[in-house]
């Protein structure tokens, strides 16, 4: 039976995917296979020997100590997407809040509250409510910088909108780029696109080369008053830098989804608590997502959605499985297949796949394969963990 350890609270639906005849899940589980996770600061002292997996219900995995999980041999999975329509939902509200000021309106109903004639109530705010009046989205141009799960669902209902809509992305993938609507005109870098949009929201990964990519530099190429919309990672926005942009007029405003000191009181800025994917339908699917990854890993060895490992999808053969991984060098595939070959082991189906240092293989074999084989492939040079398991 394999162990699971949950922290946070994760949703039932993802706990539901889990059978009782081979999981047993809880929050204080010794020495998991797998530890499945929301927000949770993981240290590489929680990486037990018989670790096996880490899945996050998120995209970010910065609460996870991937390094240490390479190194140990552990596969870290997130669930791209799995929130993807609730951050756009909340993206639109920041579009339309950032034009309307909405916001300001409530507050001053909300200060009128001891005026209790009718009459006069609708005289104050029909004198005043023109100090509240905002412009159309229709017609202006959204800067969509990183077109993945997010960005392109934010992208199309732009367009949906009304909105001219730009696109940058280096990195985009070929499912990406299927999903990305056709009517979104593709900038070749960043600067044109900050001089052509209205509005720019970001939907890029934190990462070294994205951590600090709205800075002093970048914010001078900025279209003057305009909005900008950060619902990514607050890293990727130089708080500072920002905050000088917006006292000079050369950032008009922004919507974003983190709140730093920097920028809390700032007249021009709307920040909400890290509300992105708090929906009871994301943390749903990421849960599901997150545990259908975990089940498929534990049971099969195949991996979909790791941050550190490659994607390997085989389907079971029948019979017996193994599962080596080994650091990327040459020659050690050729070493694992000896190891069985010199044993009379036929192998009836095979993959190896690799990313960056590690490699990962799964091997299917006609029958069960003894301890002390398993144990030859383990003492292997260059191996860092071997799995056996019936398909």
């Amino acid at each position: 039976m394999y162990k699971i350890r949950t922290f946070n609270s994760i949703a039932v639906r993802g706990l539901e995917r889990f059978s009782r005849q081979e999981f047993e899940v809880s929050s204080d589980a010794q020495d998991p296979h797998a530890i499945l996770l929301r927000s949770h600061k993981l240290t590489p002292a929680d990486l037990n020997p018989s670790l096996r997996a880490v899945a996050r219900a998120g995209a970010g995995v910065n609460n996870v100590p991937v390094e240490a999980c390479t190194e140990a041999g552990v596969v870290v999975f997130n669930t791209p997407g799995a929130n993807a329509n609730s951050v756009k939902e909340l993206v639109l509200a920041a579009l339309l809040l950032a034009s309307r000021d909405v916001v300001g309106g409530i507050e001053y109903v909300r200060s009128l509250g001891d005026v209790h004639d009718e009459a006069e109530l609708n005289r104050l705010i029909e004198a005043e409510k023109k100090r509240f009046a905002g412009r159309e989205l229709a017609g202006r141009s959204l800067g969509v910088v990183g077109l993945g799960a997010i960005g392109s669902l934010v992208a199309r209902a732009a367009l949906d909108l009304g909105m001219e809509v730009l696109g940058f992305d280096p990195a985009i993938s070929v499912d990406a780029a299927w999903r990305l609507p056709s009517e979104v005109r593709r900038m070749e870098n960043l600067p044109s696109l900050f001089a052509r949009a209205d509005y720019v929201t970001l939907h890029v990964p934190l990462l070294p080369e994205t951590e600090g990519m709205i800075n002093e530099a970048t914010l001078r190429a900025f279209r003057p008053g305009s909005v900008l919309l950060n619902f990514a990672r607050q890293p990727i926005v130089d708080a500072v830098a920002l905050k000088a942009a917006l006292d000079d007029g050369r950032v008009g405003r922004y919507v974003a989804d983190f709140p730093v000191p920097e920028l809390t009181l700032h007249p021009r800025v709307l920040l909400t608590p890290h509300l992105g994917a708090s929906t009871e339908e994301a943390e749903e699917n990421c849960a599901v997502m997150a545990a259908d990854q975990l089940v498929q890993f534990l049971k099969t060895g195949n991996i979909r959605n790791s941050v550190n490992f490659p994607a390997v999808s085989l389907e079971p053969a029948g019979g017996y499985r193994i599962a080596v991984t080994n650091r990327n060098v040459p020659g050690i595939l050729n070493k694992v297949t000896s190891v069985l070959a010199d044993r009379q082991i036929n192998v009836v189906d095979m993959i190896n796949k690799s990313r960056g240092d590690v490699a990962y293989n799964l091997i299917d074999v006609a029958h069960e394969v003894d301890s002390a084989t398993i144990e030859a492939i383990r003492r292997t040079d260059c191996v860092m963990n071997v799995r056996e398991f019936s398909i």
